[in-house]
């Protein structure tokens, strides 16, 4: 009787263990990984547009924005075209400085519980040439 009882006992610590050890890798691990996207500011071309500009994305990435050809260039979202039309959301996702040199960049990590849609967002010097691109939060 001894004998079952200790594998019992055993076998239940062993279980527990087990459980434990699981239950730290749904704890501790990304339930998504989240992605970057890199964004050209002017294309190779030297064309003011964004490369791509066009995204879809998930809640949690960033985007890394490079100035990449005829500069000053920055990324504003427009406050009355994303989902909430949230002036806050907005202004916490833009860079309104402007980058100057060739390479110089800044990111844009969408929040987790961004609400999902599409964002709008343009180069303030450039917005008038066209200069402008949409991210879709799905």
């Amino acid at each position: 009787m001894k004998a079952i009882a200790s594998s019992l006992r055993r076998f239940s610590l062993v279980v527990l263990t087990m459980c434990l050890v699981i239950s730290s890798f749904v704890v501790f691990s990304d339930s998504a990984a989240a992605e970057t996207y890199t964004v050209k500011m002017g294309t190779d071309k030297g064309m003011l547009n964004f490369q791509p500009n066009k995204l879809t994305i998930h809640p949690g990435d960033t985007i890394k924005w490079v100035n990449n050809k005829v500069p000053p260039h920055n990324v504003v979202f427009d406050p009355a075209k994303n989902p909430q039309k949230s002036a806050a959301l907005a202004k916490s996702l833009s860079h309104k400085k402007l980058l100057m040199s060739p390479k110089q960049s800044a990111e844009t990590t969408f929040p987790a519980d961004a609400p999902l849609g599409e964002y709008s967002f343009y180069c303030e010097p450039h917005r008038g040439a066209g200069m402008l691109g949409k991210v879709t939060v799905e």
